[in-house]
C-alpha cells in the first residue's frame, strides 16, 4: 500500500472520528442540556423525559443531518465532476425551484390541510423529478446529453419555478405565506420514521453507488473525449450520475427543505485539502458534509434557545464566511 493510500485512510477515518464526536454533542446538546454520564442510563429507562427528548426529537435530526448533509455533499462532488465547474451545486441544475414551486402550490391549495403532512414532502420530490425529467430531456440532442445545454436549461428553469413561487406568495394569505418561506429556509424537524429510514438508506446507497464511478468520474476530469479513449462511456457514466445526483437532492430537498451551500463549499474544501481523485473525494464529502450539517443543526438549536433558527440560514452564514476565508487563504484550483 503506497504512502497515498494509507494518508487516504488516516483522513478518512480522521472525518469519521469527527462526525461521531458532532453526533454525540448533538444528543447532548439543547435547551435541556443532558451530561454524558447520563446517557446509558437514560436508554435503560425508557420512561423519563430525558429519553423522550432523545428518541423523538434529537436522534432523528441527527439521522436526518448525517443523511441529507452527506447526501448533498457527495451530489455536488459528482455534479462538480460532471461540469468540470467548482461553482455548480446540486440547486443549479433548478431541482429546489421545482421542487418549491410545487411545495408552494400544495400550501396555496391548502392540499397539506386536507391530505395531511406528508403531502408536503410527496409535493417537493414530485416538483424536483419533474425538473430533473425537463432538464433531461430538453438536454439531448441527437440522442446525446450536451452538459452545457443542461446546465443552462436548469438555470433558466430555476428562473422560471422562482417567478413562480413569487407568483403564489403574492397571491397566498399571511399563513401560507410563513409556512411557505419557513419551508423554503429548510428545517430538520421531520418526526416521520419512514422519510428518516428512506433518506438514511437512500444517502448510503448513493455514496456506495457512487464509489463504483470513482474511476470513470476521474476519467471524465480529463474531458469526455478522453475518458472515451480510456474505454469509459462517457454518456452512459453521465447520464446514470445525474440521475444519482439528481434523486439524491430531491429526497433532501422533499425532506429537508432548500438547505444551501452544503454541496457547494464541501467537495471544493476537501478538494483543495485531499485532491481531486474520486477515490477519497466522495467518502470525505459525504462525511464532511455529514459533519458540516451536524454542526450547523447543533447552532440552529442552541443559539437563541428556546427559539430555533431555520437550518438554512446557519448553513448560509456559516459556509460562505467559511468558503470566503478558505479562498482568501489559499489558491483557488479550479477543477481541470
Amino acid at each position: 500500500m503506497s504512502r497515498k493510500h494509507f494518508i487516504w485512510i488516516g483522513f478518512a477515518v480522521l472525518l469519521l472520528l469527527l462526525v461521531a464526536a458532532a453526533s454525540l454533542w448533538s444528543l447532548l446538546a439543547g435547551e435541556m442540556k443532558i451530561p454524558l454520564a447520563s446517557l446509558p442510563t437514560i436508554f435503560e429507562n425508557k420512561s423519563g423525559m430525558e429519553y423522550a427528548i432523545l428518541s423523538n426529537i434529537r436522534i432523528p435530526r441527527l439521522l436526518l443531518a448525517f443523511s441529507i448533509g452527506g447526501a448533498l455533499s457527495i451530489t455536488g462532488a459528482i455534479l462538480q465532476g460532471i461540469y468540470h465547474n467548482p461553482l455548480v451545486e446540486p440547486y443549479t441544475l433548478g431541482i429546489s425551484g421545482g421542487a418549491a414551486l410545487a411545495v408552494a402550490l400544495v400550501i396555496v391549495l391548502g392540499l397539506n390541510m386536507s391530505l395531511g403532512t406528508l403531502v408536503i414532502p410527496a409535493a417537493g420530490f414530485t416538483g424536483a423529478f419533474i425538473t430533473i425529467f425537463l432538464v433531461y430531456f430538453l438536454a439531448l440532442k441527437r440522442r446525446e446529453i450536451n452538459i452545457n445545454r443542461m446546465l443552462l436549461i436548469g438555470v433558466m428553469i430555476s428562473f422560471v419555478a422562482s417567478s413562480g413561487m413569487m407568483f403564489l406568495m403574492s397571491i397566498s394569505s399571511a399563513d401560507n405565506l410563513h409556512s411557505i418561506i419557513f419551508w423554503t429556509m429548510g428545517s430538520l424537524d421531520e418526526p416521520n420514521a419512514t422519510l428518516i429510514t428512506v433518506m438514511v438508506v437512500s444517502s448510503l446507497a448513493g455514496l456506495i453507488i457512487s464509489m463504483l464511478f470513482a474511476q470513470p468520474l476521474n476519467a471524465l476530469r480529463l474531458g469526455e473525449a478522453k475518458a472515451k479513449h480510456l474505454g469509459i462511456n462517457s454518456s452512459a457514466v453521465i447520464r446514470i450520475l445525474f440521475i444519482i445526483a439528481s434523486l439524491l437532492t430531491g429526497l433532501c430537498v422533499a425532506v429537508g427543505g432548500i438547505i444551501g451551500f452544503v454541496g457547494l463549499i464541501i467537495p471544493h474544501i476537501l478538494r483543495s485539502i485531499i485532491g481531486s481523485d474520486y477515490r477519497i473525494l466522495l467518502i470525505s464529502s459525504f462525511l464532511g458534509g455529514s459533519l458540516f450539517l451536524i454542526v450547523c443543526d447543533i447552532i440552529a438549536r442552541t443559539i437563541i434557545a428556546p427559539n430555533e433558527l431555520p437550518i438554512g440560514v446557519i448553513t448560509g452564514m456559516l459556509g460562505g464566511s467559511v468558503f470566503i476565508f478558505v479562498l482568501s487563504r489559499s489558491k483557488q484550483k479550479m477543477i481541470k
